[in-house]
């Protein structure tokens, strides 16, 4: 019986859910060809949260004062546990955790590692780009979510090039989505909200770089045209007490709803009229195209990972973190017919089956093992 492939999927911090992009890695890998275990250093799932689909799963249960500075600790258990393992293959999620295999991998020799970088700057200090440069083998491949973040780290100075350094975009599984798309009458009565307005929708922690405050203030600005316009935003946060000072200051009570955390926000896309995304920085946002699976005109700020999303998609591009440009998207978008508005939403929907399909995703992580010679 030939021996399965050992993969180990390596993240920072317990975070499971179904449409979670590391859980769709899973996904991509054969059952009966590959054993994948998923590790977590930090944290585990409460009472009836869930946990990874993978064959097996690891919790370090490491604090976050741990995973700082030198690490020594969680280097020791993740070197002990690989070793111990024998693994052909480990993926390793964002920075620290792609940052202490490619420390520990000097030892170890796993064939094939994968760093997969989901945002930008994690390599803007000088010192990482040494490190980097220093640790960069002919064994590791490294993936960025989208263009931009592929971009950033070929130009970063790390050690990372057009050889070993590949884009796969993030995705989701566009059919689940749509199944658990309740309607919109539905929708909103599940999330508290009248029938009858135009509702602006967001979804994303409420954390300054999500930029929310801009857009309420924004959304401010289009309240004497558009008086029984709303504004809808699902997430929870550090930020949400002082969002909630902005909503009173700017007379919104009642106008702005901040909903709280959701399990699978996706579900409630179409309790919205249109889609706004006002982060500050981003990797390749999934709710933006959770977005455009609700066949919603979109709306974004002008980052280096969202404009080429949302020029592609027919979307409207505004200034980072300026309400008044934001503001004239949101009004124009009000101006619109709602013909052309499910015109707009149709033409993001076929951009997101185009470029981000979750079955392109499945197959590109496929092939990046099995192009390395491992599993063939």
């Amino acid at each position: 019986m030939t021996r399965k492939i050992k993969v180990l999927q390596l993240q920072n911090r317990y975070n499971v859910n179904a449409s979670d992009l590391a859980e769709q890695v899973i996904q991509a890998l054969p059952s009966e060809r590959y054993e994948v275990t998923t590790a977590f250093v930090r944290g585990r799932p409460g009472p009836g949260e869930p946990e990874s689909r993978a064959a097996r799963s690891i919790y370090f249960e490491f604090s976050q004062q741990a995973t700082k500075g030198l690490r020594l600790r969680v280097l020791w258990a993740l070197y002990k546990h690989c070793r111990a393992e024998g693994y052909d293959v480990v993926i390793a999620h964002r920075f620290k955790p792609m940052n202490m295999l490619m420390l520990l991998n000097r030892w170890l020799s796993i064939p094939l590692c994968i760093g997969v970088q989901h945002g930008i700057g994690d390599f803007d200090r000088a010192y990482r780009r040494w490190e980097a440069r220093r640790l960069m083998t002919a064994n590791w491949r490294v993936v960025g979510v989208s263009r931009a973040v592929r971009d950033y780290l070929i130009g970063c100075g790390g050690g990372f090039d057009e050889s070993n350094t590949v884009q796969i975009n993030n995705a989701i599984d566009i059919d689940r989505a749509e199944a658990m798309q309740h309607p919109r009458e539905r929708a909103r009565t599940l999330l508290g909200l009248a029938p009858e307005p135009f509702i602006f929708g967001a979804i994303g922690r409420l954390v300054p770089v999500k930029g929310h405050i801009y857009l309420i203030e924004a959304f401010s600005k289009v309240q004497a045209a558009y008086p029984h316009a709303q504004l809808a935003i699902i997430g929870e946060g550090r930020e949400r007490t002082e969002l909630e000072a902005a909503i009173i200051r700017f007379g919104l009570v009642g106008k702005v709803h901040l909903l709280g955390a959701r399990e699978d926000a996706l579900q409630y896309v179409r309790a919205f009229d249109a889609f706004v995304m006002p982060s500050l920085s981003e990797g390749l946002p999934l709710a933006l195209l959770e977005g455009m699976s609700g066949r919603l005109p979109v709306i974004g700020s002008d980052i280096p990972s969202l404009r080429p999303i949302l020029e592609d998609c027919g979307g409207r591009v505004f200034s980072v973190a300026q309400p008044a440009a934001l503001a004239k998207c949101l009004l124009d978008v009000l101006a619109t017919s709602a013909e052309a508005r499910a015109v707009e939403g149709e033409r993001a929907y076929a951009y997101l089956r185009r470029a981000h399909a979750i079955e392109g995703f499945h197959r590109q992580y496929l092939n990046l093992i099995l192009e390395f010679g491992i599993g063939n």
